[in-house]
């Protein structure tokens, strides 16, 4: 949630051959939803059709806060997708521990298409308010902490459907490779931040209002989508474990604006951690009790200008872009052409 509440290296990454020869290629069609496989099918061949199916550029749209829709080829990631963005008072000065928890299915279901795999980073409603509702409904398997297992558990997600992570990992989903980064929360001018905690037993009762959401310790993934690339960074709250990003070398990075100075440095030992990626991201800097039908407000804890300088600063040669909640970029970050409507009408969808 939000929380008021050295010269650079010369770049090689877009030369590079591989995966991270994406960011130059053209921009690839809108993905469709997960679709079923057939049902003489075998797990392998499954398996097999999923990894052939990988060659295409992904596609990545920005849900607000820190969360993401990542579509290739028949497949969806989501990461943190907090979509129902509910008043507390955060943003009006009077903020209350004690709101009610909800989850809107209709607007959940108009963004979230059908995924297969739900990356959360930490416990606190902002980016998992939504999550119980998408996995009952889609059968994603999701990817936590054990104090996001705990709480699904208590909203009723089947057990067997969640994946306990710490950090550290590297999971193979056909194709799709998740790697999974121990990370830190965010802290305050105080150096405090809301409800920290963590659980080791699901609740006795479903969680109800907001202050019922422990922390639980924070993770950032990256995400890889086939032997194409490119490589995405994801972070959920604005600090890091330096030791834990060295050499993850993203070609996207993904990075959430502080609302304080309270990590020494955070931008430039960031930035020299992640070996300066190609393209840089800023992330967590709306007011995300607006909904994401209108255009992205600023939260005003969170000088973005300020973070694009100093990112422009210390890597200038890493192309920044600031999403916004309708675009759908490329996997070079550009956004991607909208589809011309069939029968000659022309406009918008």
């Amino acid at each position: 949630m939000s929380d008021d509440t050295d010269a650079p290296r010369p770049k090689r990454r877009i030369q590079d051959l591989g995966r991270r020869t994406v960011l130059r290629g053209a921009a690839f069609g809108a993905a469709a939803p997960l679709l079923a496989s057939p049902a003489h099918a075998t797990a392998s061949d499954t398996a097999t059709t999923r990894r052939a199916s990988l060659a295409g550029s992904p596609s990545f749209r920005w849900l607000g806060t820190s969360g993401w829709r990542i579509d290739v080829e028949e497949r969806t990631v989501l990461f943190d997708p907090y979509i129902t963005r509910f008043k507390t008072g955060l943003f009006d000065g009077n903020f209350k521990p004690g709101t009610k928890l909800r989850s809107d299915p209709e607007l959940v279901r108009e963004r979230i298409g059908r995924p297969e795999i739900v990356l959360v980073s930490h416990s606190h409603w902002d980016h998992i308010a939504d999550v119980p509702y998408i996995a009952k409904t889609t059968g994603a398997r999701i990817v936590g902490t054990e104090t996001t297992f705990h709480l699904l558990v208590a909203f009723g997600v089947d057990p067997g459907q969640i994946s306990v992570v710490k950090g550290g990992e590297v999971l193979d989903f056909d194709g799709i490779t998740v790697e999974v980064v121990s990370s830190l929360h965010s802290r305050n001018k105080r150096h405090t931040y809301f409800a920290p905690g963590t659980l080791n037993a699901p609740p006795p009762t479903a969680p109800r209002i907001i202050s019922d959401l422990p922390e639980g310790d924070t993770l950032a993934y990256q995400v890889t989508t086939g032997s194409a690339g490119p490589s995405a960074f994801l972070m959920g709250a604005s600090d890091f474990s330096e030791r834990a990003v060295q050499g993850l070398s993203p070609d996207l990075a993904m990075i959430a604006v502080p609302s304080s100075a309270s990590t020494s440095r955070y931008v430039p030992r960031l930035l020299r951690a992640l070996g300066q990626p190609g393209v840089v991201v800023p992330v967590h800097w709306d007011n995300f009790e607006e909904p994401l039908s209108e255009t992205p407000r600023r939260d005003p804890a969170m000088d973005l200008d300020a973070f694009v300088a100093l990112v422009h600063q210390e890597t200038p040669m890493s192309r920044i872009v600031v999403p916004d909640y309708h675009t759908t970029y490329g996997g070079d970050m550009r956004p991607k052409p909208r589809p011309v409507p069939k029968n000659g009408d022309h406009r918008l969808p």
